[in-house]
């Protein structure tokens, strides 16, 4: 099994699509999951313009790239956040401190979704749910276990009408945990798959540097929440406690050596590669190994370039022989 290595294209909006399609074969990939935003793929010219869409289907056959997934991360936090200033950067501008504008954009762009995945042939879109509830992290001032059910429910029921046209669609809806999403953690992903039992389009991207720092091993995330991990993202993280630094960050902006963890490129962390990729060959998972690349250290070329290498060295086949039939009678 050779599971598709493709690049997360998010990171990268800031190029015209064809020269980072162009750039990412350079780099070694043989696919992308492309961002729905910046430069990248427009959903709603994707739903109702057929032409636009063999367009970019052509720019990636020059390519010859495969696209297999979209990423719609900053769109879905807008559903599930609310009021939130910080918004405006998702936005369009004109929708600038207007929260409930906002929000109706980001339900209408997400019903869009997996229409757009469908036309592209992709079978999977990545995304954020946001969060009601997590300024509720730290339980002070007291947070009532109602108040967590009603922030569970209110994702469940905002989401709802969303998740009914992924099901229309035949298209799976992965989120990724993710701090400040209502699903951050272990227990917190299993509380929102309970919650959202009755939508079985709807499980994880799988994303262990997210995990690794927070102490939860990502192999045993893959294991136990098997029937659900969707879509995968390579991407490290490195823990750097130094007896001043903490795990929450101390308002300190990814890459400055004091917080205590940054995310890495892969290889340059602490995450356990060989473990997720025997944890995803017995679980069955063969679908694209994606890299998120982000390093505020490093030069992003030439990391994503080492990363695609990296990708293609780690992965491997679960074995079809038993190593000790070769020594039976």
């Amino acid at each position: 099994m050779s599971r598709l290595v493709t690049l997360m294209t998010c990171q990268w909006a800031d190029l015209e699509m064809e020269e980072m399609f162009r750039l990412a074969k350079e780099m070694g990939y043989e696919g992308v999951e492309l961002a729905t935003w910046g430069n990248h793929l427009d959903l709603k010219r994707a739903v109702n313009d057929d032409a636009y869409v063999e367009e970019v289907k052509g720019l990636l056959a020059k390519y010859d790239l495969i696209c297999e997934a979209l990423a719609t991360h900053i769109i879905g936090q807008c559903v599930g956040d609310y009021n939130d200033p910080r918004l405006n950067n998702f936005a369009p501008a004109e929708l600038a401190d207007k929260p409930d504008e906002i929000r109706a954009w980001a339900i209408e762009y997400m019903k869009y979704a997996p229409v757009a995945a469908r036309k592209m042939g992709c079978y999977v879109v990545t995304s954020f749910v946001g969060s009601p509830i997590w300024k509720y992290l730290y339980s002070f001032p007291q947070t009532t276990e109602e108040m967590v059910e009603k922030g569970y429910q209110e994702i469940h029921d905002l989401w709802a009408p969303i998740l009914d046209v992924f099901t229309k669609e035949g298209i799976k809806y992965a989120l990724e945990v993710h701090p400040g999403e209502i699903a951050f953690d272990y227990y917190s992903t299993k509380r929102l798959l309970e919650k959202m039992s009755d939508y079985p389009c709807f499980g994880i991207n799988f994303d262990p540097s997210h995990l690794i720092w927070q102490g939860v091993k990502p192999e045993l995330f893959v294991r136990d929440f098997a029937e659900r991990i969707y879509h995968v993202h390579m991407k490290d993280a490195a823990v750097t406690l130094d007896g001043r630094s903490g795990l929450l960050g101390s308002h300190i902006d990814f890459g400055d050596a004091r917080r205590g963890w940054n995310f890495r490129s892969l290889g340059h962390g602490d995450v356990n590669f060989e473990e997720i990729i025997r944890a995803l060959n017995d679980i069955g998972y063969d679908g694209p190994l994606s890299v998120e690349w982000e390093d505020s250290g490093m030069e992003r070329v030439f990391g994503a370039t080492e990363a695609a290498e990296f990708v293609k060295k780690i992965d491997f086949a679960p074995s079809d022989f038993a190593f000790d039939d070769a020594i039976a009678n």
